[in-house]
C-alpha cells in the first residue's frame, strides 16, 4: 500500500502496480499493436505495389509505425482516463500524483518517452526497466516527467474489523484521552486487526504488542485490568470512532437546522445591546467570599404597597310609597300601594 495526497490534503490509500504486472500489461498492448500494425502495413504494401514509390512508401511506413506505437497509447489513455486494453484486462490505471485522472498532455508525454527513452531500441530498452526497479512507486522515466503513477484498481477490499469495547471497560474507554492518537497510527492498528487472522501466530503477538505499546504511549489512562493487545487496540479504536460519529452527528444536526443561524450557548457572540454583568461585583452563592464585617443583615426590602380598600357605597335613599290620594302611611307594607 502507498499513499497519495490530493490537492485537498486528503490522504488516499492506493496499491501501486509493480513492474511484473506492468510488464504483462505492456506485453498485451504490444501484441495488439503488432496485430494492428501488421494489418495496416499489409494494406500499405498493396498500395505501394501499385504506386511503386520507395520514398513515399518509407514515409508512410514510418508514419504508420509512429501512429500505432504512440497514438494507440495516447488515444486509449486519454479516452479511458488512464487505461489501455492491457491495463484494463489486469485492472491497472494511470493516475496523476494527486490521484486525479490524467489528460491528453500526460498521455502524450508518457507515450513519447515510452518509445524514445524508456524502451528505445538504441538504449537496449533498459532505461525504463532500471528506473522502475529503483523507484519506490515503480515509476519509469515517462511517469516521472509526466507526474503520473500506475495503480491497481482491482484488488480485494479490506474488510473493516469489528471494533468493540468489552462491557467491563466501558467507563475506562469513555475517560480515554485520544487527542495525541494520530490518524496514521490508528489506520495501522485498523489494518492489523483486519488482517489478524491472516498473520502467523508469532507475527500476531509481535505486531500486536508493538502497536499496543505505541498506542499506550499516546493514550491515558491505562486499562484497569490486563487485556491482550488486540482487545486493547479494538477498544481504543471503537471509542475513537464513537466520538467521531457523535461529533459528526452534532455538527450535521446543527447545520441542517439553520446553516446561517447565530450560534448559541457558551461560545455565542456577545450581544452589544444586552446589559453586561458587572465584572467587579462580588459573586453570590455558596462559593461567595466571607464578609469582613461578620454576618450582615438581609438587604432592605421595601414594604409592599397597601392594598386599596373597597369603596363604601352610600345607602340608597328610602323610597316612600304614596297612595292615589297623595298621602303616605309610614311603616306600612310597600305592596299596599301602587
Amino acid at each position: 500500500m502507498s499513499q497519495l495526497v490530493t490537492g485537498e490534503a486528503v490522504v488516499l490509500q492506493v496499491r501501486i502496480a509493480r513492474m511484473p504486472t506492468r510488464a504483462l500489461a505492456c506485453a498485451i498492448d504490444f501484441v495488439i499493436q503488432m496485430i494492428v500494425l501488421g494489418t495496416l502495413l499489409g494494406f500499405l504494401l498493396g498500395f505501394l505495389i501499385v504506386e511503386a514509390s520507395p520514398a513515399l512508401g518509407a514515409a508512410l511506413a514510418i508514419i504508420t509505425v509512429l501512429l500505432v506505437l504512440v497514438g494507440y497509447k495516447v488515444v486509449m489513455e486519454t479516452l479511458t482516463r488512464g487505461k489501455t486494453l492491457g491495463k484494463l484486462i489486469l485492472g491497472l490505471k494511470v493516475v496523476r500524483d494527486d490521484g486525479s485522472s490524467i489528460r491528453f498532455r500526460h498521455a502524450l508525454v508518457r507515450g513519447l518517452l515510452w518509445l524514445f527513452v524508456d524502451f528505445a531500441p538504441w538504449f537496449a530498452a533498459s532505461p525504463g526497466i532500471v528506473a522502475s526497479l529503483m523507484n519506490k512507486q515503480g515509476k519509469r522515466i515517462g511517469d516521472m516527467v509526466a507526474g503520473t503513477v500506475v495503480i491497481r484498481e482491482r484488488h480485494q477490499p479490506m474488510a473493516s474489523p469489528p471494533l468493540f469495547v468489552p462491557g467491563h471497560l466501558v467507563m475506562w474507554a469513555q475517560s480515554l484521552e485520544l487527542s495525541r492518537l494520530s490518524d496514521e497510527l490508528a489506520n495501522t492498528c485498523r489494518e492489523y486487526l483486519a488482517r489478524y487472522m491472516e498473520l502467523e501466530v508469532s507475527a500476531r503477538v509481535a505486531i500486536g504488542d508493538a502497536l499496543a505499546y505505541r498506542v499506550g504511549q499516546v493514550t491515558a489512562p491505562a486499562p484497569p485490568v490486563h487485556i491482550i493487545a488486540p482487545a486493547f487496540l479494538s477498544a481504543v479504536l471503537a471509542e475513537r470512532r464513537r466520538r467521531e460519529l457523535a461529533r459528526l452527528a452534532t455538527a450535521r444536526a446543527t447545520y441542517s437546522t439553520n446553516p446561517y443561524a447565530v450560534p448559541t450557548g457558551p461560545f455565542a457572540a456577545p450581544n452589544p445591546q444586552a446589559a453586561q454583568p458587572n465584572p467587579y461585583a462580588v459573586p453570590a452563592g455558596p462559593f461567595a467570599p466571607p464578609s469582613p464585617y461578620g454576618a450582615q443583615p438581609p438587604p432592605y426590602a421595601p414594604p409592599p404597597p397597601p392594598q386599596a380598600r373597597p369603596a363604601v357605597q352610600a345607602p340608597a335613599p328610602e323610597t316612600t310609597k304614596v297612595n292615589s290620594q297623595g298621602w303616605h302611611a309610614p311603616g306600612s307594607e310597600p305592596d299596599q300601594w301602587s
